[in-house]
């Protein structure tokens, strides 16, 4: 019986989700049925979520990953060059993802109704098959403050705004190197941000190709000297994900709770690591209920006491990466 993934409240409701959600997308999304035949594998032998089986999300680059119920004419692509093979992702009921972003955007960061929403990043209209933009949209109508919109070179523009705003309170959405190109705008025109207590941070991601790689840590340090404050996020999720987690601090991030993070052996993908030892990501995304909601991605991590840390990519996986949102 399938249930509402928001009403979620303890394990058993999660796991007898997940397996609904299984025997669903089995029979209803041809390239995971075929998968999870390939391997062998009887779905009525599952019995809970770590028994099933995780499509690797290299299939959204040449598959489509579609329940045959549905009709999508929307989808959304992974970043990257015209040279590069993007995954697709097709989105057949936007409410779904409009919920999870909502909802869990409230529950770690605050109401949306309550923010100012400004963004170093495109606008929708320019980029209308980024999930992230899309979520940044959302949030900004959700908002309906008319000071909300988008300064990806507009530097100029977004200190006077910031300026102005010394009393609200504003998240600034962006990704790495547009958030780090800003602050050299600052340095470089010696101004200086006034606006500690109310301006949160949230940045995505997104350095590959643009600027001098560098740690997660240095990065969110560079953030908080550059911006004045230390309400530095960060936000994590994928083209292939229609929901996100977050991190309030210290690079830890927290999932919601019809969102699962399993982290199985880089030397065998059928078996899972114990907390605090590192592998790669496995991601249980009930809002993927119209194309598949169990991805084996090529993120590194490990779990803590219930949270995350994302530790960055497989060395042999493909580049990609929300910085190439404006190549």
């Amino acid at each position: 019986m399938k249930q509402n993934i928001f009403d979620i409240e303890t394990e058993s409701h999660f796991q007898a989700a997940c397996l609904e959600t299984f025997h669903y997308q089995y029979d209803n999304v041809e390239v995971y049925k075929k998968f999870v035949n390939y391997l062998n594998i009887n779905p009525s032998t599952m019995t809970q979520f770590s028994d099933i089986p995780f499509l690797p999300i290299e299939m959204f680059k040449n598959h489509l990953v579609l329940d045959k119920n549905t009709v999508a004419d929307h989808y959304f692509q992974s970043s990257g060059t015209t040279q590069m093979n993007r995954s697709k992702h097709y989105i057949a009921d936007f409410s779904l993802y409009e919920q999870s972003i909502y909802n869990s955007f409230a529950e770690f960061i605050g109401q949306p109704e309550d923010y100012i929403f400004l963004g170093l990043l495109p606008n929708y209209s320019e980029n209308t098959h980024s999930s992230l933009i899309y979520m940044v949209d959302f949030l900004i109508k959700k908002s309906g403050k008319q000071e909300n919109g988008y300064f990806l070179y507009n530097h100029q523009d977004l200190f006077n705004l910031l300026h102005t705003l010394s009393n609200k309170k504003v998240i600034l959405f962006g990704v790495s190197f547009a958030l780090l190109d800003f602050i050299d705008f600052l340095s470089s025109t010696s101004q200086t941000l006034q606006l500690s207590n109310t301006l949160t941070v949230i940045e995505t991601g997104g350095m590959k190709g643009r600027k001098e790689e560098m740690t997660k840590d240095e990065l969110l340090t560079i953030f908080a000297q550059g911006f004045k404050t230390e309400k530095i996020y960060s936000e994590y999720s994928m083209t292939e994900l229609l929901s996100q987690a977050y991190s309030l601090g210290e690079n830890m991030y927290k999932s919601p709770k019809w969102m699962r993070i399993l982290i199985r052996n880089t030397e065998d993908p059928f078996s899972y690591v114990e907390e605090g030892r590192t592998g790669a990501i496995n991601i249980i995304d009930l809002a993927n209920r119209h194309s598949c909601s169990f991805i084996a991605t090529q993120d590194l991590g490990r779990l803590e006491n219930g949270q995350f840390h994302v530790l960055g990519r497989i060395d042999h996986s493909d580049i990609r990466g929300c910085s190439l949102l404006v190549s």
